[in-house]
């Protein structure tokens, strides 16, 4: 007998979180188009196809066998009041066995930048890699200049934990970024910002 199993959601105040599906291609790809100026000095250089309905169904796949092989659970944001997709953020490269752990990546629609939406969709994914998949250590990077970016990340309770040089290539450019760590029996206190 086939059991189906559930897909994994979290629900915030203002959202749900879940993983995209085929009918979000038109809002996604209309946000993304419009946000193109605003996303692309933080993000990795966008391909020729980026924003077409195939690679936009490879992400759909890609999302389904990595959240069934528990690698990564790659979410969209949709708000509630009228089922918009925000932006999305990915909990990745999630190991096991004596590291716990996992990274998250994200990124928010121009139009809905700081409203408060990405630092809601942290802190509930936050606590459902420590409390639904027992997780003990999230990370996080970002570009030392992203303002906004740093700031949801240390209201989220995240700390700065130091600089990696040559980290990832955004905008076709290798760049240092700085990285952020939340512990879930974290007594580190405040930390210095570099």
């Amino acid at each position: 007998m086939l059991v189906r199993r559930r897909k994994p959601k979290v629900e915030t105040e203002r959202m749900t979180l879940r993983l995209p599906m085929h009918s979000d291609y038109r809002d996604w790809a209309l946000l993304r188009e419009e946000s193109r100026a605003f996303l692309t000095p933080w993000e990795p250089a966008w391909s020729s196809d980026h924003l077409g309905r195939k690679a936009f169904t490879n992400r759909v796949y890609w999302a389904a066998r990595a959240e069934s092989a528990g690698t990564a659970l790659p979410f969209f944001l949709i708000r509630r009041e009228d089922g918009r997709v925000l932006g999305a953020l990915t909990l990745d490269n999630i190991r096991r066995g004596p590291a716990q752990a996992g990274t998250i990546g994200y990124w928010i629609g121009e139009r809905y930048a700081r409203q408060g939406y990405m630092r809601e969709a942290i802190r509930a994914v936050v606590h459902h890699a420590f409390h639904v998949l027992d997780l003990s250590r999230i990370e996080a990077a970002c570009l030392p200049e992203n303002a906004a970016s740093r700031g949801a990340l240390e209201k989220s309770g995240f700390k700065y934990e130091g600089v990696a040089q040559s980290y990832l290539q955004i905008n076709g450019r290798w760049r240092n970024h700085v990285l952020y760590s939340n512990l879930r029996t974290d007594r580190r206190g405040r930390t210095d910002i570099g």
